[in-house]
């Protein structure tokens, strides 16, 4: 039988701004929102003094992928019930292509993995680290499947990066079907050099990732990329962003009145880069690609955000435990897998560090957290926003509570978070995906099974 209920007395984030207001939900989607009369025989649950906001929606995600000798240690189903916890009610993760493998192929491999399996709704962009002669035709096929957006790299070498030209030829088609290209913008051949540099001198530890990949490696493949889609007549997404001079191009080709945009991701918002100082094998748990930076790169992020420049805050959740994975490269820092877990504290972390301290408005965290990356990538209205007519992917945030970080009492599958011990001001009280009590201060209650696979519109 359907479900009628009223999450009633709470402050709503809408479109429209913040209200005081009541959401009625029916069968799954959102029926109205205003007042529910307090002799409606309908059932409520109360929420007074807590913020509702649309589920949020993670479109940078590594799950159950083989990466750098390791396969990241959340899966479909892990990685699930930790983005419930930590109200997120829609993933769209990053389906890689293995060498000579199809597109339809990698798609169907993927959607094995997550098919009843995932507690919350999902979609897949295809990573494309292998053209082939009928690549086109395939990218066409996927697209009247669904997804309707791909993936590059401008670095890793041997492993996932494109060239020029490819690239070129991927954004031309891309753009043709209406399609999201999503880039990785960094100067692979330049991060190789300086890193042999640096073995040969020695320095082998995990500080010199982030000495390897100077701010400017990404900054100038930022530029190429932008130059390669005007050339193209493209629009391009940029993922992970995390120097001021990329914030800088983006909005350069934004006043040009080019399609140019981009995301930013928690880490590089909130950690420093000082972290890879910390003693002995301990910084291995920070090397992510790009690497974290200092004040002033961080800084711009935020201001970013602010302004527009940038749209969405994603969490790259790529989680390889320390123990046997990060260790590959005990010897080598270009053997440590690169990415860290963030899925299940992107939200709190946002709100609590973004909007109590006045970074952002609730209006914009809404926004870079759920609203835009929905409409980035094909979602909107069905999800990322509270309207009529739309999912019942409801977040209650209470905002007199608080939480601590630790690796111990986490959902996700991983030995350690980088936010550890973090203090998070605000709470995530209870979240609903279509209407349904999914997880609750944080614990999961929903079904394992209640994901289903998103069909995309052309953004």
């Amino acid at each position: 039988m359907s479900r009628r209920f009223g999450l009633v007395g709470g402050t709503v984030v809408t479109e429209d701004g913040v209200q005081a207001s009541d959401v009625l939900i029916e069968s799954g989607r959102i029926e109205s929102i205003g007042q529910i009369p307090p002799s409606a025989d309908i059932e409520k649950v109360d929420v007074r003094g807590k913020i509702v906001i649309p589920g949020g929606v993670d479109v940078h995600t590594h799950l159950d992928t083989p990466f750098m000798g390791a396969v990241t240690s959340d899966d479909h189903a892990s990685a699930s019930r930790a983005a419930a916890v930590g109200g997120t009610t829609t993933y769209v993760d990053y389906a890689f292509q293995r060498p000579g493998e199809r597109l339809p192929e990698v798609l169907g491999r993927w959607a094995g993995r997550a098919g009843g399996r995932s507690a919350i709704d999902f979609s897949f962009h295809l990573a494309v680290t292998s053209p082939y002669p009928d690549l086109v035709a395939d990218m066409a096929l996927v697209v009247a499947d669904g997804v309707t957006s791909f993936k590059v790299f401008m670095a890793y070498k041997g492993l996932a990066m494109l060239d020029d030209g490819q690239l070129f030829s991927i954004l031309d088609e891309s753009s043709r079907l209406g399609a999201t290209l999503c880039v990785h913008a960094e100067n692979g051949h330049v991060i190789d050099v300086l890193a042999e540099r640096l073995v040969r001198a020695g320095r082998t530890g995990p500080l010199a990732h982030m000495l390897s990949r100077p701010p400017e490696t990404e900054v100038e493949a930022v530029r190429r990329a932008i130059t390669l889609a005007n050339m193209a007549d493209a629009p391009i997404y940029f993922v992970h962003l995390s120097t001021a001079g990329a914030v800088a191009a983006v909005a350069e080709a934004q006043r040009a009145g080019r399609p140019v945009s981009g995301e930013t991701c928690t880490h590089y918002l909130l950690l420093d880069e000082d972290l890879y100082h910390a003693p002995g094998f301990e910084a291995a748990k920070y090397v992510v690609s790009p690497p974290l930076r200092g004040r002033e790169h961080r800084e711009q992020l935020w201001q970013g955000l602010r302004e527009g420049t940038l749209g969405v805050v994603s969490s790259d959740h790529c989680p390889f435990c320390m123990d046997g994975q990060k260790t590959l490269g005990a010897d080598d820092f270009r053997r440590i897998p690169n990415g860290a877990p963030g899925i299940e504290h992107r939200v709190p972390l946002l709100y609590g560090h973004g909007v109590r301290p006045g970074r952002l408005s609730l209006e914009r965290f809404v926004d870079v957290v759920s609203t835009e990356p929905a409409r980035r990538f094909g979602l909107y209205p069905t999800k990322g926003v509270i309207r009529r007519g739309s999912d019942a992917d409801l977040v209650v945030l209470d905002p007199q509570a608080a939480s601590v970080v630790l690796a111990q009492t986490m959902t996700q599958n991983c030995d350690y978070t980088p936010f550890e011990r973090w203090h998070v001001p605000g709470r995530v009280d209870a979240v609903y995906l279509r209407g349904e009590l999914i997880a609750r201060r944080g614990r999961f209650v929903g079904r394992q099974d209640a994901g289903k696979f998103l069909a995309r519109r052309p953004a």
